[in-house]
């Protein structure tokens, strides 16, 4: 089995998917891709992994994106950057998991490895973390999904400055832009992504996918219209929660901090 994507289960449902080419900065080759959709599947179908840590072995890279040595000696490989079967598109294969993915960004995120990082539900940063677009630099149009979610994210004069020029955006400033949640000491990076991971593992699976659905449906939607799915969504879906509902998670919820304060 190949070792180019590590996944290490934890007792308390969270998951660690690691892109594992230190070598060379973790970039996306074809075997990676279909190693991380393999990977992603098995997540996909263990009921005890509730949330999923992603991150890049080293300290150098989360990825690279694709690994252009690879694209360089076989041109047919230009089509990875549009494709969307899962087993070539890792955007496509990090979101078939089903689950909340938390990116522990360690080191830089370029062009493709920046598309990777989109798919994340939620970015913490190392102090070492770069973002990069250099599609425009190599000729190539992003397929993942850049053009659009990162100008909804940073805004798109932001945007358009970082995929104009390549330039690097730090992690600090990722963070002031609001694409990173919060930047921490590299030291600390996995310690900050397994906690809020674990903390995500407290809600119900099938509620957490509900609400996950709520927020990026409502996202692609008017202010109007998404309010006014909120208020049809909610109220279906409310109607099915019964009182002993309520009381069984409060109950959960006072054990959990009754054990951490243990």
């Amino acid at each position: 089995m190949s070792n180019s994507v590590l996944l290490e289960k934890h007792d308390n449902g969270v998951a660690v998917v690691t892109l594992n080419r230190p070598d060379a900065m973790n970039a996306l080759s074809g075997e990676l891709r279909e190693r991380l959709y393999d990977v992603m599947q098995e997540v996909r179908g263990d009921d005890s992994i509730r949330a999923v840590v992603l991150t890049g072995a080293g300290q150098r890279a989360f990825t690279a994106g694709l690994d252009l040595k690879e694209l360089g000696s076989d041109t047919s490989g230009m089509n990875a950057a549009t494709d969307q079967n899962p087993r070539s598109n890792p955007v496509t294969a990090i979101r078939s998991c089903g689950k909340p993915v938390v990116g522990a960004i360690n080191g830089v995120a370029i062009t493709g490895g920046f598309e990777v990082a989109l798919a994340c539900d939620i970015l913490i940063a190392s102090e070492n973390a770069r973002f990069a677009d250099t599609h425009a630099l190599v000729g190539i149009m992003p397929g993942w999904g850049l053009s659009q979610k990162l100008q909804r994210i940073i805004g798109q004069s932001r945007a358009k400055e970082l995929s104009f020029t390549g330039r690097f955006l730090n992690a600090e400033t990722a963070c002031q832009w609001g694409l990173v949640n919060r930047v921490v000491a590299a030291d600390k990076l996995m310690d900050e992504a397994l906690a809020l991971a674990d903390d995500i593992t407290v809600v119900e699976p099938p509620f957490l996918a509900k609400y996950r659905h709520l927020i990026e449906h409502g996202a692609n939607l008017s202010m109007d219209d998404a309010l006014n799915y909120e208020t049809l969504f909610s109220s279906i879906e409310n109607d099915k929660v019964t009182p002993d509902d309520i009381e069984r998670r409060r109950l959960a919820v006072m054990e959990r901090g009754r054990a951490r304060k243990g």
